[in-house]
């Protein structure tokens, strides 16, 4: 319950003004606290998310989705909706309902594919096993982004209140960047809805309909990581351009002025304005120049690297690492980046305390790590 308190008072009193850090030129760290053992393989794998047994979901961008145990028995879940796979869509997110145990639903987010592009869907269903075979029952979109297109940045990370009571979906700006601060495109935003996809009555628009209704804070650009602190506190990271990937924390009705300003450039090398030169816009309370292109995130609260509480996990696919930021009352500040060797591409937390990756490759590795030496 504390953990609700703290985020009701959070939202009361909005997003507090932060230190900036540009955690870009930070160095490797030497040495690594954990072993790193591969677990199973996928053809470029999206997400992970953990059952309350232990197993996991692990979605493949091409369309497939898969229950693992922890030994690596794969077994292929099935039927899923068709998906457009091009480029940087297909199947991504899956998130688990925090009453499983009840309601058996799972989320998934994906490219639908259509006659003017694709366009993002969140949908649900309810996850069942019939003689050891797993597959999806009454699978219902519940959020479909309109207009469709063909280009990227899709977002599509989902995150649960601490409470249960409300569903937090990121959407990308699809790479038409003023779609972030058009308030009636669903592009460049976070929503907030109910579990079942319809409005929350206390959403800061919600008597407005439509996409405002929805939204929760917009001027987001590439946003591929989502997670609610230990403290309560909603987070998230985007991708910047060319420089300014970005971590805010995220309070309703902030704009993060994506793509009106950035710390970094575009990519023909041309200025975008910085953050501390629109007052009016929520900066980043930590971004990377040069980038790390960031994905997954995961706050660490287990037992077995209790240095790391509180702290968020993040997968770097450009710096190959994962990275680790330790937030604090006033801010955010890198203190570990330990290179992997292959792009991370998303971070997952399981209930003994040991931390899960998946790499971003055509034969991605699930690997679990564990402090080093047992």
């Amino acid at each position: 319950m504390w953990r609700v308190a703290v985020l009701a008072l959070v939202l009361a009193c909005g997003c507090p003004a932060l230190a900036q850090t540009n955690a870009g030129p930070s160095a490797d760290s030497p040495d690594r606290p954990f072993a790193a053992t591969p677990v199973a393989s996928f053809d470029t794998p999206w997400a992970i998310a953990f059952l309350p047994d232990g197993r996991l979901l692990v979605t493949e961008r091409g369309g497939r989705l898969f229950l693992v145990t922890p030994e690596g028995d794969k077994r292929e879940v099935s039927p899923l909706p068709e998906v457009d796979a091009d480029g940087q869509l297909g199947l991504l997110d899956v998130a688990v309902s925090p009453r499983f145990a009840t309601d058996g639903l799972i989320y998934l987010t994906y490219a639908e594919p259509g006659r003017t592009g694709a366009g993002l869907v969140l949908a649900r269903a309810r996850l069942v096993e019939t003689g050891g075979a797993p597959r999806l029952e009454n699978a219902q979109p519940i959020w479909r982004q309109g207009p469709q297109g063909r280009r990227g940045h899709p977002g599509g990370i989902i995150a649960f209140s601490p409470d249960g009571a409300h569903l937090f979906l990121s959407v990308g700006e699809r790479m038409r960047g003023d779609g972030a601060q058009n308030p009636d495109a669903p592009l460049g935003k976070v929503l907030r809805l109910l579990p079942d996809g319809t409005v929350p009555p206390d959403n800061p628009q919600a008597a407005a309909g439509g996409v405002r209704a929805q939204t929760w804070t917009t001027g987001h650009r590439n946003p591929y990581g989502l997670a609610f602190a230990p403290d309560g506190r909603l987070w998230l990271h985007e991708m910047g351009p060319r420089g300014g990937d970005e971590v805010n924390l995220i309070a309703p009705g902030q704009n993060y002025g994506w793509p009106e300003v950035s710390n970094g450039d575009t990519y023909a090398g041309l200025s975008i304005p910085d953050h501390d030169t629109r007052p009016e816009f929520t900066p980043p309370v930590l971004y990377w120049t040069p980038v790390i292109a960031p994905a997954g995130l995961a706050f660490y609260d287990g037992p077995l690297f209790p240095g790391w509480w509180g702290s968020a996990l993040i997968g770097g696919l450009r710096a190959e690492a994962l990275v680790r930021v330790e937030i604090t009352p006033d801010g955010a500040r890198e203190v570990d980046r330990w290179p992997m060797g292959a792009r991370i591409r998303d971070v997952a937390v399981a209930a003994d305390g040991a931390v899960w990756l998946i790499e971003d490759d055509a034969r991605g590795r699930l690997i679990r790590l564990t402090p080093a030496g047992g």
